[in-house]
């Protein structure tokens, strides 16, 4: 029976799988088609108006979503050129993100199964940072299991031990904020707009890293914690104003480069002992924060001394994006992986 279903398997890993994916789990509107593992299409729209509120707003979010789903799905289809007929499935991100944006998603996947008669498929979102990593592309090499997975974004920062596609566990995470927060709010105190995480990034590349000190937090086992470091950058620069108030200004780059720094040291600390754990040395990140400069350069460093293996993504994998969703989707459809319509969304869900 084996051998019929390993049979059967690589069959289908041979014939043609279009995946039409999208993803709506927070403030993107996205779609991809992908043919197997390979991507014909992938189309983000963003939604600029939360720069103007600090912060993304659920309620504008979903609206949005609503605008700009169709236009999205269509420019998906044709930049693929792939009939909708076409379609061997459709997938979709069921969570975890905001509940009014995830509806929009998952309503339209539901209809759209329905009209054309082809599976319905439903993704975890950061399952999908991880098998990201599964997408061919030319000059990027794939992780064999078991893998661990570093997946660091603005809700979520774990560190999860990845054993076959679908057979995932969390072995390390946030206990308080996550590290995409923790860059945000540090950009905050600095005055910087919102979103500030890419902004820290880039002022640190010309800063000194060692200039300020913060404390790390400190929290057994393979467990984060960014609370307190926050609170302790809050502090460290309401004094340094109260001694110069143009202390920001003036230091902008050093400051960056010391949080970037500190946060960097963290996470790499974390990996190392997951390393050390669990014997496996071949570490992959993923999620919105892997698009950090100093994070994907120290992760490459770490394969010549410490003897890693390390995967990063290409970039446009990093944010939210429906590729990732599709890859997720398309090794679903081979394992027979559907939904009903009954499926729902979930604001939180593991995987």
């Amino acid at each position: 029976m084996s051998n019929i279903i390993q049979n059967l398997r690589q069959y289908m890993q041979n014939s043609e799988v279009f995946i039409l994916a999208i993803e709506s789990s927070c403030d993107d509107t996205a779609a991809a088609v992908l043919k197997n593992n390979k991507v014909l299409s992938n189309i983000v729209a963003n939604q600029l108006i939360h720069k103007e509120y600090g912060g993304v707003v659920p309620e504008l979010a979903s609206r949005a979503h609503q605008q700009n789903i169709v236009p999205v799905i269509d420019a998906a289809l044709r930049k693929a050129n792939i009939k909708k007929e076409q379609l061997s499935a459709i997938a979709f991100t069921q969570g975890p993100g905001l509940m009014g944006s995830l509806l929009v998603g998952s309503s339209f996947a539901k209809s759209m199964s329905l009209a054309l008669n082809i599976p319905l498929i439903s993704v975890n979102h950061m399952h999908a940072h991880i098998l990201a990593h599964f997408i061919e592309e030319e000059g990027f090499n794939q992780p064999t299991f078991p893998f661990l997975a570093l997946t660091i974004s603005g809700g979520h920062t774990q560190i999860v031990k990845v054993n076959a596609f679908f057979d995932l566990e969390i072995i390390g995470e946030t206990t308080d904020d996550a590290v995409g927060e923790a860059f945000d709010k540090s950009a905050k105190i600095l005055g910087l707009p919102y979103p500030g995480g890419p902004l820290v990034d880039k002022y640190a590349q010309s800063g000194n890293p060692k200039a300020y000190v913060f404390t790390k937090p400190k929290v057994p086992g393979l467990d984060f914690s960014f609370s307190g470091l926050k609170t302790a950058i809050l502090y460290f620069i309401q004094k340094k104003k109260l001694e110069d108030p143009d202390f920001v200004t003036n230091n902008r780059a050093d400051i960056c480069a010391s949080i970037q720094h500190t946060i960097i040291e963290i996470l790499m600390e974390k990996l190392k002992l997951a390393v050390a754990q669990t014997g496996i040395n071949q570490i992959a990140i993923g999620g919105g924060v892997s698009a950090n400069s100093g994070i994907r350069k120290t992760l490459k460093e770490a394969e010549s001394k410490y003897g890693w293996t390390t995967f990063v993504p290409k970039f446009e994998y990093t944010t939210d994006n429906a590729a990732m969703i599709g890859i997720v989707g398309y090794h679903k459809y081979l394992a027979n992986r559907f939904e009903t319509s009954e499926v729902v969304s979930k604001a939180r869900i593991q995987f």
